[in-house]
């Protein structure tokens, strides 16, 4: 009997931090998507800076700006899932939904606003950039779809979980 006891309260905190488990995926998602942004696109293949719109060294810093702004989150997102992890309230598939949340919101934010809206620069700088646009806006959506599928299906096995404690 202590045992089930034990296992329902492990339940309900599990409950209480879904929140938490989508948070911390989702950031660290937005983390390594820039960071595969900034390390492919930016570094390896010279495809555009951060900001395209001033000279090479402003780009350079821009990226390095942005590269930052990955670390930070990607680190950030590790110590929010080291306290999961101690608490015992991690649920794998709601943290991995949320880190595929995080990476197709930020891709299309970036897509749409960042290469579209504000025009800070473009995927690639060639005459035909809408097949480089569809791609990238794409996998964002396929990314959203999933993370949140993923995510709302780990939510309702751990609210409909007997006491079981099954992740």
């Amino acid at each position: 009997m202590a045992a089930r006891h034990e296992s329902g309260n492990n339940r309900e905190r599990r409950i209480a931090y879904l929140g938490r488990n989508l948070g911390s995926g989702f950031l660290f998602g937005v983390g390594m998507v820039a960071f595969i942004d900034e390390t492919v696109f930016h570094q390896l293949l010279h495809w555009h800076h951060f900001y395209d719109k001033s000279t090479s060294d402003i780009g350079l810093i821009s990226d390095g700006l942005f590269h930052a702004f990955s670390w930070f989150a990607t680190i950030g997102a590790l110590f929010m899932f080291a306290d999961l992890r101690r608490r015992n309230v991690w649920v794998k598939k709601r943290w991995l939904g949320g880190s595929l949340l995080g990476s197709g919101i930020f891709q299309l934010y970036d897509g749409t606003i960042q290469h579209k809206l504000m025009r800070l620069h473009q995927i690639r700088y060639v005459d035909d950039v809408a097949v480089y646009d569809i791609i990238w806006n794409s996998l964002a959506v396929v990314m959203i779809v999933a993370g949140s599928l993923l995510a709302a299906r780990a939510r309702k096995e751990v609210e409909t979980a007997e006491g079981s404690g099954a992740r």
